[in-house]
């Protein structure tokens, strides 16, 4: 494997100076640059084109998850490890949404750091034991939760809303009165916590009801 530009954007002088100690160790691994904030960061990602980008997710200016998807969107071939204090669940998936391929809380960065940018250097995705436990716990979260609220009738009612169907076509189509159309609607609007048809129509889709 080839040497790896890496940049490092962290608010903090001594943590840069902790991780670029730790990578200059190294003889695949090369420091290309440095930033403080989230717009240095952009733009000598933008300049100098890393390999790797460690983004700290607590970046002044602009946040690490911004930056990741800058500069994700500017080199699809730069990779992005976040590097934070930062474990809660919002954080994490806001960064993975924004491109970033690994996760790893500073608390254990000497001890996964390298293995972090061995994999993304590779192209692989890397996170900690604990990040991983807080992702697996999301997706258990997200197996018991909006597609299964909803009752298998009220999951069909949902597919005739989403399809542009009024409350007596689909009193007429399931068989129901207009009155228990009215009902199921109404629950279907609590369980979901919307409050309008557009909102619906968005789950509908997100939760393959109706295609969009």
């Amino acid at each position: 494997m080839g040497e790896s530009g890496i940049l490092i954007a962290d608010e903090h002088e001594v943590a840069r100076s902790g991780v670029r100690a730790i990578l200059e160790a190294q003889p695949n691994y090369q420091v290309v640059a440095e930033a403080s904030n989230g717009k240095e960061a952009i733009l000598k990602a933008s300049r100098t084109k890393p390999d790797i980008a460690i983004v700290d997710y607590a970046l002044p200016l602009v946040n690490g998850a911004e930056v990741t998807r800058q500069i994700r969107a500017r080199s699809r071939k730069t990779e992005v490890p976040i590097l934070t204090m930062h474990a809660t669940e919002a954080a994490i998936n806001e960064s993975l949404k924004a491109g970033a391929r690994g996760y790893v809380v500073k608390t254990d960065a000497r001890q996964h750091i390298l293995a972090a940018i061995e994999a993304l250097a590779a192209h692989r995705p890397y996170f900690t034991p604990q990040i991983s436990e807080v992702l697996l716990e999301s997706f258990v979260k997200s197996l018991s939760g909006e597609q299964t609220v909803l009752t298998r009738r009220e999951r069909g009612v949902v597919q005739l809303i989403a399809e542009g169907h009024t409350n007596k076509e689909i009193a007429k189509l399931l068989g129901i009165s207009l009155k228990t159309v009215e009902t199921h609607r109404a629950a279907i609007m609590h369980k979901l916590h919307v409050s309008s048809l557009a909102a619906l129509v968005r789950f509908a889709v997100r939760n393959k009801v109706v295609e969009p």
